[in-house]
């Protein structure tokens, strides 16, 4: 990310920290963790990292850039993890936070606006698919989620299988 970017972001932190409480505390909430007041503490650690992390971006930005961002949106076995709503909000944020300073920046190369939110994307994929999986890692309801989901992957096919013309055939037979 172009320093003059980072430097606009920084400026813009409490208005980030602002936006991404307020878009935190309108998602539903699925689990106590996701409760948006056990989760903005952790809003000036989150910033600081990505910052940091946009900073290390930039030093490396000489060489070949990511062509393609990923638009993954993470997956959660049990659905549980306050992770998922918390850094949707936050890349939410950041993202609107960005378009302000570009929007500012009369006659800005497009290249230029189009790496920077590549490069934020980039950024907010590495931290948090970091923290979700960190988290799904410790998660108690993960074994019952990953036999729920085998189970229904075998049952699935069978059922299909059962209610094909074929078999509805054979089975009058």
């Amino acid at each position: 990310m172009q320093e003059d970017f980072l430097r606009a972001l920084e400026a813009r932190r409490n208005e980030i920290r602002s936006r991404w409480e307020a878009l935190l505390r309108i998602e539903r909430v699925n689990t106590p963790l996701a409760n948006p007041a056990a989760l903005v503490f952790m809003l000036d650690w989150s910033l600081d990292q990505i910052f940091a992390q946009l900073g290390r971006m930039r030093a490396r930005r000489k060489t070949a850039r990511h062509t393609a961002v990923s638009t993954h949106r993470f997956h959660c076995p049990c659905g549980r993890n306050p992770y998922l709503a918390y850094f949707e909000a936050g890349n939410q944020a950041l993202v609107e936070a960005l378009v302000l300073a570009q929007a500012a920046r009369p006659g800005l190369d497009s290249d230029e606006r189009d790496l920077a939110l590549a490069d934020l994307k980039v950024c907010m994929h590495d931290i948090s698919q970091r923290e979700i999986e960190s988290f799904c890692s410790v998660c108690q309801f993960r074994a019952e989620a990953d036999v729920s989901a085998a189970h229904a992957a075998v049952e699935e096919p069978a059922r299909e299988e059962a209610q094909t013309p074929s078999n509805a055939t054979a089975n009058r037979r």
